[in-house]
């Protein structure tokens, strides 16, 4: 588990290329045969990806959180965004076919992730995990794609049409801290939300995936006044504080999910600032 520790406004003024990937970007999200986590220290929230390669990966616990598993004194939202595939929790086995959402509360004892592709020659599974500390249990629960709540939001006259479908909020899985889910471009359409806005109650990040290798996503961060950027390419993830934009344009259409954890789930509390506001 690797550690990254918070950041102010104040630090990103100063910050080159390197740093700002280093401390925001994490560019290996999926090796094949590893649980890869990383710990930020903003709203000490748990990210990263599980690729079983023919043999079960188990969900171990860590140093960092000084638990006695996981999912001890945590809650966990697992996205699939490769092929078909199994997480057993507890002795139950769930099937996530790609873009399938489980959450698993708190006190689930034992994870295991699994690859069991539905065709010969399909992707293997790739379950990208997002995690907070939770202070009660909620019970476990699956979405299947398409089954979440879906909104239609954008316009393609100013590229930013897609299909956002919410699974862990308010009005679907209940969680205590998480809100997860998945927005998918439409084909011609390249931002993934503008006008750019920041959660000052919750720290949000993304994950890209659906990215042509040759393509790459332009992911905006810092404050409205003060902006940077971060060239971002397929199965990378990008951590945003409370205090930063997170929007982004790609070269290409692409898909990615979303995932918030902090003070309150309200989907719709951000703050909002206009194009022109932004330097």
């Amino acid at each position: 588990m690797e550690q990254r520790y918070a950041t102010s406004p104040e630090h990103i003024v100063a910050m080159d290329t390197d740093e700002l990937r280093r401390r925001y970007l994490v560019e290996t999200v999926f090796v094949p045969g590893q649980v890869r986590l990383v710990y930020t220290h903003h709203d000490r929230v748990v990210l990263g990806g599980a690729q079983p390669t023919g043999q079960p990966l188990v969900l171990a616990t860590y140093q960092e959180i000084r638990s006695e598993y996981f999912v001890e004194h945590r809650e966990v939202g697992i996205v699939n965004v490769g092929g078909t595939g199994t997480v057993t929790a507890d002795g139950q086995v769930y099937l996530l076919p790609t873009g399938a959402c489980l959450y698993l509360g708190r006190g689930t004892r034992d994870v295991v992730f699994a690859d069991t592709p539905a065709e010969p020659n399909e992707p293997g599974a790739q379950f990208y995990l997002f995690s907070a500390p939770a202070h009660t249990t909620y019970p476990a629960a699956l979405v299947l794609p398409g089954q979440g709540t879906v909104r239609e939001l954008g316009d393609p006259l100013t590229s930013n049409r897609r299909t956002l479908n919410q699974y862990i909020h308010e009005g679907g899985i209940r969680s205590c801290q998480i809100v997860m889910g998945v927005t998918q471009l439409h084909p011609g359409s390249m931002w993934n939300t503008m006008p750019a806005h920041t959660h000052d109650r919750r720290t949000e990040c993304y994950l890209y995936f659906d990215l042509p290798a040759d393509a790459r996503v332009l992911h905006l961060l810092g404050e409205p006044g003060q902006t940077r950027h971060m060239v971002v390419a397929d199965r990378q993830a990008t951590i945003a504080p409370s205090w930063s934009v997170h929007a982004g344009v790609g070269t290409a259409a692409y898909s990615f999910v979303w995932a918030m954890a902090g003070e309150n789930q309200a989907f719709d509390d951000m703050d909002g600032f206009p194009v022109t506001a932004m330097r």
